[in-house]
């Protein structure tokens, strides 16, 4: 069965990360420039929290808070749902499913290694149940 560590291995993109004081704008500027959903909040290397797009959405685009003015630490999701490299693919899945979430961090002693989507957790389902259905044609 999969895990969380094989598709780290395959992911080519770097680490994402903000601190927590900086604005919500600037983190939006990294996410766009990165094209990244959601940015992991750290201090020192330890993950504090993370920031999505439905952070923004929800916590300053309809509280009508001005997003140069509010500081990451506002709007930030503080209890992280995390995962470690020998975690399960399927076992991800269902944590998405159950916290209502589309990113997960994955830790090592606290430190965040990586990060893994929804959409990551998904290709890699598919691809490889069609590598099956071709081995068995």
């Amino acid at each position: 069965m999969r895990c969380v560590g094989d598709i780290l291995e395959e992911k080519s993109e770097r680490l994402v990360w903000v601190g927590p004081l900086e604005s919500v704008f600037d983190a939006l500027k990294i996410m766009n420039k990165e094209n990244v959903g959601a940015v992991l909040v750290q201090i020192d290397g330890y993950l504090v929290g993370i920031l999505s797009e439905r952070d923004y959405m929800r916590k300053v685009i309809l509280d009508i808070h001005a997003s140069r003015k509010t500081k990451v630490s506002e709007v930030m999701t503080r209890d992280v749902v995390t995962v470690t490299r020998s975690d399960t693919v399927v076992h991800c899945i269902a944590l998405t499913r159950k916290h209502h979430v589309r990113h997960l961090p994955v830790v090592e002693e606290g430190k965040a290694i990586g990060m893994i989507s929804l959409r990551d957790l998904f290709l890699d389902v598919i691809h490889h149940k069609v590598g099956e259905i071709r081995e068995d044609e």
